[in-house]
């Protein structure tokens, strides 16, 4: 990817399912941003995850009139976290100098992700990401009461399993530079919404760094996480504490119950943990 001499290319993963109604104008805030803000080149790819409605036709529209944003479909549901895993290999095609992600509802604005990727690009860390709980976070719309308990509940699953240190590893705003992104491709597993964890504990155990940044952030209304909740979070759980397991010397003995690990995430409606090869399955 070109770009200019003092602005590394950026590539914008947006992980979509069933958004006609909001993307478009998430694309539009960040493709005229981008376009007035940054001098070096900046696509958005957004990946479709099994949609039903006509989400496809409003992001083609678009890149009619935007050239920076193009769509790549999968027409069966693959997870957010398979959409950013096949989005990740996107991107190691393009050799983009940063990569991030946000999601399609348009919580986190261009200038907060530009933000991150300017902290990135001045190498404060391999990897920068948004935080909700950090003092100087501006939240202009906080997440429900139910939600918060969830989340941090969530949070002290992660912290006593992976001891990273870090606030909110669920806020989608990330960005990482390629080396990084290379190292630790063919390690990401997770398709569901605890992708975010095996990122960042794959880039952990790769030595590279992580540095989390306050955020611009608005939680939107009518989330499909806060519908899903109890079953998404249980999800979750189960992906996080098979992450820990895998990484454990005892990962080895629990091989005949891959067949039942399968079958829960599939009786749970979420996409299996996907296998080396790519595809969804278990490890």
């Amino acid at each position: 990817m070109a770009n200019a001499p003092d602005q590394p290319s950026v590539l914008l993963l947006i992980p979509a399912y069933n958004e006609e109604e909001r993307i478009g104008p998430v694309l539009r805030d960040y493709a005229e941003y981008f376009r007035e803000n940054y001098a070096g080149e900046f696509r958005a790819v957004v990946v479709l995850n099994g949609c039903r409605d006509d989400t496809l036709g409003v992001v083609k529209k678009i890149a009619e009139e935007f050239h920076e944003i193009e769509p790549l479909n999968f027409d069966e549901p693959i997870g957010k976290g398979g959409a950013l895993i096949e989005g990740f290999k996107r991107a190691a095609e393009a050799k983009a100098v940063l990569t991030g992600y946000v999601d399609a509802d348009g919580a986190t604005p261009a200038s907060a992700f530009h933000e991150l990727a300017t902290r990135c690009a001045a190498g404060e860390a391999d990897c920068v990401i948004g935080s909700r709980w950090l003092p100087g976070s501006v939240l202009h719309q906080s997440q429900s009461p139910l939600r918060r308990v969830f989340s941090r509940g969530f949070h002290t699953i992660v912290s006593a399993l992976f001891w990273m240190g870090i606030r909110d590893t669920q806020c989608p705003a990330k960005v990482m530079r390629r080396e990084a992104l290379e190292d630790v491709l063919e390690t990401l597993r997770i398709a569901d919404l605890a992708f975010d964890v095996n990122l960042l504990f794959s880039l952990r155990r790769a030595g590279h760094t992580v540095k989390e940044v306050p955020i611009e952030w608005t939680d939107q209304l009518g989330s499909k996480v806060t519908a899903n909740l109890w079953r998404l979070s249980l999800v979750m759980f189960l992906s996080v504490v098979r992450l820990r397991l895998v990484h454990s010397p005892f990962y080895k003995w629990l091989r005949p119950l891959r067949p039942l690990e399968t079958w829960l995430y599939l009786k749970l409606n979420a996409p299996p943990p996907r296998s080396a090869r790519g595809g969804s399955g278990a490890k």
